[in-house]
């Protein structure tokens, strides 16, 4: 069976997911236009035809369309189908899956709740890089160390991951001290 896909509008512009037989196999944020995005989905899916959404994908659109609005959406019950990932990537993946929107973890701090040594944290970059559903499987929502942005593969880069951390409500980056944090032998006068 070929896989299926579908475009739809959101927030953020024309997104589109697509699916097999065990789940969503890819997922695509905004490219420059529509014509973009289709070329890009039919570089990676070359036998992919488009379809109408069967209702658990129609219910992921649903979902990736309130959480790219603003709403606190869980798309923790999206079926994805992780098969052609690697024990470890798909390990980091149940890890990231778990971060709830508007909350965010560093690479070094996924790294840790897998069980791996905090130098992993490349290795968890590198799984984030080849995330092949992102939103989903929400690797905007991992930081570098000290809450830096670090990358982002999806089209728009790190000011993409920026923007959907900001729709989210998450801070991003190290928050200075205001003066009512510090002790009163350092305030200013």
């Amino acid at each position: 069976m070929s896989p299926s896909f579908t475009v739809f509008d959101t927030a953020m512009g024309t997104c589109a997911l697509v699916w097999g037989k065990a789940g969503i196999v890819g997922a695509f944020l905004p490219e420059a236009d529509e014509g973009a995005l289709r070329a890009r989905i039919a570089q990676r899916f070359a036998t992919a035809l488009e379809a109408p959404p069967p209702p658990a994908v129609a219910q992921a659109v649903a979902g990736v369309v309130a959480l790219l609005a603003g709403e606190k959406r869980d798309l923790t019950d999206v079926a994805i189908d992780f098969s052609a990932a690697t024990d470890f990537q798909r390990h980091v993946y149940a890890v990231v899956r778990a971060i709830p929107p508007g909350q965010t973890l560093t690479y070094g701090e996924v790294a840790a709740r897998m069980g791996e040594p905090r130098e992993a944290a490349r290795a968890v970059g590198e799984a984030m890089g080849r995330n092949p559903v992102p939103i989903l499987m929400p690797c905007h929502r991992v930081l570098g160390a000290g809450g830096k942005p670090g990358g982002f593969s999806a089209p728009g880069g790190v000011e993409t991951k920026l923007k959907m951390l900001a729709i989210e409500g998450a801070s991003v980056g190290e928050t200075p001290a205001l003066f009512g944090d510090l002790p009163l032998a350092v305030r200013p006068r």
